[in-house]
């Protein structure tokens, strides 16, 4: 694979992850938590938990589904994918 390809899958990845924390910050918030109080639930540091808001780290599959039963979203909502056929 060339490095054009690997640099446009590194973009649209980071942009996709940063889209997602944007999503986890505005759910976090309606449900009146704070970072630290979500980074414990999850037994993990605020800054961890911070890195996830921020699009630094990815969520692995537990975490996306612990986290929008938490918020009471669904993982459409959170990954932003509008199903209107």
């Amino acid at each position: 694979m060339s490095s054009f390809y690997i640099t446009i899958w590194y973009v649209y990845n980071m942009e996709t992850a940063k889209k997602i924390g944007k999503n986890l910050k505005i759910a976090r918030k309606d449900k009146k938590l704070t970072q630290r109080e979500v980074a414990n639930i999850l037994r993990m540091t605020q800054q961890q938990y911070s890195r996830f808001e921020n699009g630094v780290f990815e969520l692995n599959y537990d975490q996306i589904l612990f986290l929008c039963n938490l918020y009471e979203i669904t993982p459409n909502e959170l990954f932003d994918i509008n199903q209107t056929p």
